[in-house]
């Protein structure tokens, strides 16, 4: 099953480079390999007489429930994670435990999305590190806006089950060439939104953050693209599995919804703050 997806095609790559490896292992004395259940006793290194067949290695796929569960696991561990932030940081080192965790969590972030192994580890490592930095901002907020917090929680879940319904309905498709838009207009905006921090550091005020009307249509645009790049997700969550990727790379795919999760989370966060007032 072919994918334009790069990110999923490198993981059908590993995943069929480990599926030959159950089944052509090399012979012994380094001669050519053949079936892994035709292969000799393991423990002998050469075959005399009768031997004794070994069952071949099975890698169990990955299914729809695996990446349920994992992006369960992930988002718990987020939430304890900015719980026990908000609760043991101090005030004073709130701006630097979340720029902290942000430059982190982004280092973590590229490394999982553009290696070529599903790597558990460095998935619940990002989530811990994302919790903190989540954990801070939400504190930072929720000290300007009394509640703006769990309003920001509830609008992000809703969007998201929205867009399953919508996905699951077929109403928006993830074709190749929806595909290519969204990675360009996510590139994009990512290039925008780095553009304006580093002009911020040098006190330059291009109004796409302070509450003005430009701020707030682009918050508009930053959500509905957020929301739509669920579509993404789940057509390579389907693909994955259709693919018969092995089931570790679930961990994979829990982390592209934890990401698309906590971008919409922040700006829906963000755009509810211009809507609070000054009191």
């Amino acid at each position: 099953m072919k994918t334009s997806n790069p990110v999923l095609s490198r993981l059908g790559q590993a995943a069929e480079r480990e599926r030959a490896a159950g089944y052509a292992q090399p012979g012994p004395y380094g001669q050519p390999g053949y079936p892994q259940q035709y292969q000799p006793y393991p423990q002998q290194p050469y075959p005399t007489g009768h031997g004794y067949p070994a069952a071949p290695p099975t890698v169990t796929p990955m299914t729809l429930d695996d990446v349920v569960v994992k992006t369960v696991m992930l988002l718990s561990i987020l939430g304890a994670s900015a719980a026990a932030a908000w609760v043991l940081v101090p005030d004073a080192l709130v701006s630097v435990a979340w720029i902290g965790a942000a430059v982190v969590g982004l280092v973590l972030g590229l490394i999982i999305s553009f290696s070529r192994m599903a790597n558990p580890a460095l998935v619940v490592a990002y989530s811990i590190v994302e919790g903190v930095f989540v954990g801070m901002v939400s504190k930072a907020f929720d000290t300007l806006y009394d509640g703006i917090v769990l309003q920001a929680v509830v609008a992000t879940f809703g969007v998201f089950f929205l867009m399953a319904m919508i996905y699951k309905a077929r109403i928006i498709r993830a074709t190749p060439k929806f595909a290519r838009i969204m990675v360009a207009v996510i590139a994009g905006l990512f290039g925008v939104m780095l553009i304006n921090l580093v002009l911020a550091l040098f006190g330059v005020n291009t109004h796409l953050r302070d509450g003005s009307p430009l701020a707030i249509g682009f918050s508009l645009v930053c959500i509905v693209v957020a929301a739509l790049s669920f579509v993404l997700n789940f057509a390579e969550i389907e693909e994955g599995v259709r693919m018969g990727l092995p089931q570790r790379y679930s961990w994979t795919a829990a982390f592209g919804i934890l990401v698309g999760l906590v971008w919409l989370y922040l700006e829906i966060l963000r755009l509810l703050s211009y809507f609070q007032g000054d009191d």
